[in-house]
């Protein structure tokens, strides 16, 4: 998708789970279209690296001037589980940069295991992350934008969310609670110009879908993903490729432009036609 360098001048943005994958993604989709973005993660190194930063000088690029992408963006440490350290982030994001136009919410995990071998912690940690996580943010961006009268907040989810996966209930079952949060989120804020909309990817090629594939080699178990699998009650691919992470990101930048502008409450499949849209 070819876009405008200057689509994103003078728009502030915030982006969670950036130290790698989609949400890493997304933040160079942004920061090349002139977004200034605050790149969180629960571990700063990636966003660290994505912001050309030395970890030595936590101040490098914090002025967002008007340089090359790495220029606009700041890196920093985030846990999504923690609303201090979320409201935190996000009253920086506002000092540092301006007022939050964009919030993006990324940073999830993922537990694979039946409903039987899924322990008490586990089902905790995904819904912590996955959809509590999602609140906090929202939550925090939403306040300021609805004052402000306008502003856009993403969540990506998952295809899972709206079709059964076996071995994945805690990750499908957060991921449906987080899209409908931001349904109700935007319906709350609609009046105040705030669009809430979420993303769902099916098979991405990232670490944590890499990490799914154990004892095969990457051809062969994306090969797997592409064709379905009868035996797990999964369907494949129409389209026959798996998603690179850019392919997520382009359709948050959509969401999150003024292209979008009369899109609210919309959740927006990307997983070339795997859930059959069911």
């Amino acid at each position: 998708m070819t876009l405008s360098p200057t689509e994103f001048t003078g728009r502030n943005a915030l982006v969670t789970g950036a130290g790698r994958g989609i949400g890493e993604a997304v933040v160079r989709a942004l920061a090349d279209r002139g977004a200034r973005v605050l790149a969180t993660d629960l571990h700063d190194d990636g966003v660290r690296r994505l912001a050309g930063e030395d970890p030595g000088d936590p101040r490098r690029h914090r002025d967002g001037g008007p340089g090359g992408p790495r220029e606009r963006v700041v890196a920093r440490a985030l846990d999504v589980r923690d609303p201090a350290a979320v409201e935190a982030a996000v009253a920086e994001a506002e000092d540092t940069l301006g007022p939050l136009d964009i919030a993006v919410n990324v940073a999830g995990v993922l537990h694979s295991a039946p409903v039987t071998g899924t322990t008490d912690d586990v089902w905790a940690d995904t819904f912590a992350v996955n959809t509590t996580g999602v609140f906090h943010v929202s939550r925090a961006a939403a306040r300021r934008m609805a004052a402000r009268g306008g502003g856009s907040i993403v969540t990506v989810a998952s295809n899972a969310a709206g079709i059964p996966r076996a071995g994945l209930s805690a990750y499908a079952a957060s991921k449906a609670a987080a899209v409908m949060f931001t349904k109700c989120l935007g319906l709350e804020v609609a009046a105040h110009g705030v669009r809430c909309n979420t993303v769902s990817p099916g098979s991405t090629l990232t670490d944590m879908q890499r990490a799914l594939w154990t004892g095969d080699d990457e051809e062969a178990a994306a090969r797997r993903v592409i064709e379905g699998d009868l035996a797990a009650h999964r369907t494949g691919i129409p389209l026959g490729r798996i998603a690179d992470p850019a392919d997520i990101a382009d359709a948050v930048v959509f969401l999150a432009s003024d292209r979008a502008r009369h899109i609210t409450m919309h959740d927006l499949y990307v997983d070339g036609g795997a859930a059959l849209r069911a």
